[in-house]
């Protein structure tokens, strides 16, 4: 189901394991994923010392932008779950020295208290 749930637009949780092995040569000398979660093609990841957002672009995905956010410079972060009508819940994450904040939309709000709970386990 983690395939149609990312193409839907669902956060699913990815094998930290396999990550791992995948960004090596991005990870420092002691640094491991501990959670990772996909949507729809990017993804966030929790290491023990950072926050890392997968921008995929491109028609084939294989361009990747990463974004590397050390958990000291995250300010403060909102979660909004779907409503009645508005079927669309979304995470915002503000980092210090950045006036707008990162903004991830989710098709429902199934894993957006997942990856809430672990900003806040990582970031606090």
């Amino acid at each position: 189901m983690g395939l149609l749930d990312g193409l839907l637009g669902n956060a699913s949780e990815s094998d930290a394991q396999e990550l791992q092995q995948e960004l090596t040569r991005l990870l420092a000398t002691d640094e491991r994923i501990e959670k990772a979660f996909v949507i729809i093609r990017d993804q966030l990841i929790f290491t023990n010392k950072r926050l890392i957002l997968v921008d995929k672009q491109g028609m084939t995905g294989k361009k990747k932008e990463f974004l590397s956010v050390p958990y000291r410079s995250i300010e403060r972060f909102a979660m909004e779950t779907t409503g009645h009508f508005d079927l669309d819940a979304e995470l915002k994450i503000w980092v210090r020295g950045q006036t707008e904040p990162i903004s991830k939309t989710f098709r429902n709000d199934r894993n957006i208290y997942d990856i809430s709970k672990a900003l806040a386990d990582y970031a606090l």
